[in-house]
């Protein structure tokens, strides 16, 4: 395993990271003995950091994740966040205000059975609270030890500005695969002079790219159903696509998940993806990205690939991605 650091700090995190949620939620029935031998594979394979939220189950993930962190908690650097909590009224209510804070932060520690937090993060930026109130609570518990380091998800430029302003922000979450590119304009360039780490979430496009998925056979539980690149609207050309991506992994030798992965890497040292999966043979897979290397030719390649085939549709719908940007 290769390592990168964490923002300004001296902290070492290994290249790829593991992305939880799918272990509890949106893909299908849960698995909880396959995930565990995933986790504990992990530790095997020299993956240190892990990344969940209170929001992912329920907190059933936090709960699952923590029958393996207890024990090798020297080993692991663990990322939470909060905000998002199901209400009655609406199942993505969004609360970033310093009370809600305090009974969530709370609540991750009791199921995550740890004293200190390694990263938390504000899982969205609330629009109804201004962000620098929400980071200065935040900066509260790293004074009280119950958080190491704080991170944002999906915050604009301007939040992260006035975010980094009231506290340092060690790392920033988004989307960003090689099909969700928006952050490429603004986002990467002020994490790189800020010395943010940046942390894509979905690096495999949900598992587009890996073409191992089929549209028409995704079940009822899997959350890609609603997402439009999933749609049969964009489908001929996503499947084509991934055909494609794949026969150029074949040439250079790895697997479509390992090229895609690589490629994120290529994009800047304070990169780290964290891919989700819940199996050990995908988080294998996943890890041999650190092996590959991409010339200028292999990038140009691929951004050629990209161009033949633009009909990838929206990541999220309309309705979702209005919680993303604020």
């Amino acid at each position: 395993m290769q390592y990168r650091k964490l923002g300004n700090t001296e902290v070492e995190l290994s290249a790829v990271g593991l992305g939880c949620m799918g272990m509890s939620q949106a893909y299908g029935q849960p698995d909880d003995t396959e995930s565990i031998a995933t986790l504990e594979k992990t530790l095997e394979m020299g993956i240190n950091f892990w990344d969940t939220a209170d929001f992912y189950g329920a907190g059933k993930n936090e709960e699952l994740i923590s029958k393996v962190l207890v024990p090798n908690r020297d080993k692991v650097f663990i990322a939470t966040k909060f905000g998002f909590h199901a209400t009655p009224d609406d199942p993505f209510a969004l609360d970033a205000s310093p009370a809600y804070m305090r009974k969530a932060v709370e609540a991750s520690l009791r199921r995550l059975k740890i004293e200190t937090i390694d990263l938390y993060y504000a899982h969205r930026v609330d629009p109804n609270v201004p962000i620098e109130e929400t980071v200065g609570a935040m900066s509260e518990l790293v004074k009280e030890g119950k958080v190491r380091y704080l991170g944002l998800s999906e915050a604009s430029p301007e939040s992260i500005r006035k975010a980094y302003a009231v506290h340092p922000i060690a790392a920033l979450q988004s989307e960003y695969s090689l099909l969700t590119r928006d952050v490429e304009k603004e986002i990467l360039p002020l994490c790189k002079e800020l010395g943010i780490s940046f942390i894509p979430f979905s690096p495999l496009a949900r598992g587009l790219v890996t073409n191992t998925v089929d549209n028409k056979t995704l079940g009822e539980d899997d959350f890609r159903k609603i997402l439009p690149r999933f749609s049969n609207e964009h489908w001929d050309n996503n499947s084509r696509l991934a055909n494609a991506f794949a026969d150029m992994a074949a040439d250079k030798t790895c697997t479509p998940a390992q090229l895609a992965l690589a490629w994120v890497l290529a994009q800047g040292e304070n990169i780290i993806p964290i891919p989700g999966t819940k199996r050990r043979k995908y988080l294998e897979d996943n890890v041999g990205a650190v092996d590959v290397d991409l010339s200028p030719s292999d990038l140009k390649d691929i951004e050629d690939l990209l161009t033949k085939y633009p009909d990838t549709g929206a990541r999220y719908t309309q309705t979702m991605a209005k919680m993303t940007g604020k």
